[in-house]
């Protein structure tokens, strides 16, 4: 037979496992739904006017000068004045985008901003369109 003393003291150290465990996992969920609705950055500034076109599928397979392999998935831009790695929203027919610069200078004639391929086809631009674009924090 166990002793009063030792079988409560059992329950009191098992209550606190329990206890501990039960935290623990309430610790993760909690990360883990964070996690899934991390928050876009917002947009600092007015809206700006620019002009944007697609580049060509031919630099698919090379390393930007921002150091970015380009892919067909590759959603960015390249612009010929703000940093690699700046962090922009370009809207284009009422659908805003949260993009960065991936590659300096422009690549088509007229515009300011050289959208990937992908992101191109996301925003629905085939040729040189009008955009409007903001930084985000």
């Amino acid at each position: 037979m166990v002793p009063v003393e030792l079988a409560q003291r059992q329950i009191a150290l098992a209550a606190v496992a329990l206890l501990a465990a039960v935290l623990g996992l309430a610790i993760a969920s909690g990360r883990d739904q964070s996690a899934s609705r991390e928050r876009l950055p917002e947009r600092v500034g007015p809206w700006r006017d620019a002009h944007a076109a697609p580049w060509g599928r031919e630099l698919e397979g090379a390393t930007t000068a921002c150091g970015v392999r380009l892919r067909a998935a590759s959603l960015g831009i390249a612009d010929p004045v703000l940093p690699c790695g700046a962090k922009l929203y370009i809207s284009y027919r009422g659908q805003d985008l949260l993009t960065q610069v991936i590659a300096p200078g422009p690549v088509a004639r007229g515009a300011r901003f050289g959208l990937t391929p992908a992101l191109a086809r996301r925003l629905g631009v085939t040729g040189r369109v009008a955009v409007r674009w903001s930084y985000a924090r």
